[in-house]
């Protein structure tokens, strides 16, 4: 991949002006109030789109238009169960955090459960938040290595340091606005993409919904032997349906408004409940169309070229090349300079959001949940501040290391890998969130039922998925629905355990 003078203008342009927005915000950082959820104080259409930033990443900047063009739009079937997460996430779970001035999304849980499961949710979160930054640093790293002649090494330390360094200096006030900027640079760098494949077709904009539709690219369907094949509805374990897949989703969406700190944390610092859950409309609003119009992108490439014979684009359907790399080789390709520049910052944004949000994240529950809470109590908050600043770099070094294994990693895959280690930790959060938010009973001993046997369970599911136990031991159902069953089995283990032994009094 190689880049004009121009792109690389415009592409270092945007990564000053990155810089600069950390430096910025850093001499407010005088507190951990502001440091943690910037004093409280952000409206609704800037948390909005921060949260816009913060869950989309290079998965949707490289998979969704990757998955729409060499298959269909299923992929996109999960997304349409965010509505009503997000309206239940309005009404039951937000106003919970919005009281007491919360810091953090495991400060509930010590509320209704005690201090040990939320040091347990503390954890959990920690762990599984190190694995995402280092997959996204990497996935971030490979974007690198096609645009200069660096090592692999080279590429993973210079954009951990660059991420690191403006999310420790400017704290939650420059990662919000960083996400927005980034937001919009990604959605700029999107319609530039569909406008130079609109511009180059004689039929415009018309011609890909007609072609495409045609050939039944806007499905919501399994693709085999390059012919879609409708999903079956109804309730299955044993098979990906089209209804299960909806459950899948809304699984996933109530686990991130509920229990995730990047998303709780947006709450916090909103100036009111108000504004959270006008961030939580906008979200909805800007969310769902940016990733349908990155699905639209796949679905136009794969309309251009088929008027644009490529052989990258052949080896990509045929898959003899990874579907993922057809977005880099169009931007390189056939964008003119200056636009190539502008989408390259975009992919960049993809990742950076993410990583800067998940950063910050980490450093706010490490100090807010353990450190303060258990550790060292009751000391002067500039300490703590400090004590922010240093965890936030510990994290950076950490990102990185975890980038360079996976890097280097010979015996797993990365999607293996990451899978075991957040199942492990992560598992049946939303199933506990539940047992907190929609019942009364039960109390620490209930809730730690509910996490051994969700931590059995989901033990289980990774023996299986390894090959480890035989098959009149393995689990029998599609290993799709893990993080389901897994909730389900977090709640009602939960729930029973409670009605074995009633909630203490005090």
């Amino acid at each position: 991949m190689t880049l004009a003078p121009l792109d690389w203008a415009v592409l270092l342009f945007y990564l000053a002006v990155v810089l600069l927005i950390g430096f910025w915000f850093a001499r407010r950082n005088t507190s951990t109030e502001e440091y943690f959820v910037g004093g409280r104080r952000f409206r609704g259409w800037v948390i909005g789109l921060s949260l816009v930033g913060t869950s989309i990443s290079s998965v949707t900047f490289l998979a969704y238009p990757a998955d729409a063009f060499k298959t269909g739009w299923l992929r996109y079937l999960p997304n349409l169960a965010l509505p009503l997460a997000l309206v239940m996430a309005a009404r039951v779970f937000l106003p919970f955090f919005r009281r007491g001035n919360m810091t953090s999304a495991y400060e509930f849980l010590e509320l209704r459960f005690g201090p040990s499961v939320r040091v347990y949710g503390a954890v959990a979160f920690i762990v599984a938040q190190l694995v995402r930054l280092a997959m996204i640093l990497w996935l971030l790293s490979l974007l690198i290595l096609q645009l200069v002649d660096v090592s692999p090494t080279v590429a993973i330390i210079a954009a951990g340091l660059f991420v690191g360094l403006y999310t420790v200096v400017g704290g939650i006030d420059a990662v919000i606005w960083t996400d927005v900027l980034q937001t919009l640079v990604l959605l700029l760098g999107g319609l530039l993409c569909i406008w130079v494949v609109v511009e180059a077709l004689p039929g415009g904009l018309g011609q890909v919904f007609r072609e495409a539709g045609a050939a039944g690219k806007f499905a919501l369907a399994e693709w085999r032997d390059g012919e879609p094949q409708p999903v079956r509805w109804g309730l299955s374990l044993s098979e990906k349906t089209a209804t299960m897949m909806l459950f899948i989703g809304l699984t996933n969406w109530l686990t991130e408004y509920s229990s995730n700190q990047n998303t709780v944390q947006r709450y916090c610092a909103s100036r009111s409940t108000r504004e959270a859950r006008r961030g939580l409309w906008v979200y909805l609003f800007t969310a769902l169309p940016v990733w349908a119009f990155y699905m639209l992108l796949g679905t136009a490439l794969w309309v251009f070229f088929q008027h644009h014979p490529d052989p990258v684009a052949e080896a990509v359907l045929a898959g003899t090349a990874k579907a993922e790399t057809i977005v880099p080789w169009f931007i390189t390709e056939y964008l003119p300079a200056g636009v190539a520049g502008l989408v390259v910052a975009a992919a960049l944004a993809a990742a950076m959001s993410s990583l800067d949000s998940s950063i910050n994240s980490v450093a706010t529950v490490s100090i807010v949940d353990l450190y303060r809470r258990h550790l060292r109590t009751g000391l002067d908050d500039r300490h703590y501040l400090r004590s922010a600043r240093w965890v936030a770099t510990g994290v950076t070094v950490l990102m990185i290391v975890g980038a360079l294994w996976l890097n280097g990693a010979d015996t797993h895959t990365l999607q293996d890998t990451s899978t075991i280690l957040v199942s492990l930790f992560g598992g049946g959060m939303l199933g506990l969130y539940l047992l907190g938010f929609l019942s009364r009973r039960g109390d620490a001993r209930a809730a730690w039922w509910g996490i051994a046997a969700t931590l059995l369970f989901t033990l289980w599911t990774v023996l299986t998925n390894e090959g480890a136990l035989p098959a009149a031991l393995s689990a029998p159902f599609d290993l799709y629905y893990t993080g389901l069953i897994g909730n389900l089995v977090m709640f009602l283990v939960g729930y029973g355990a409670a009605l074995c032994w009633p909630r203490r009094a005090g």
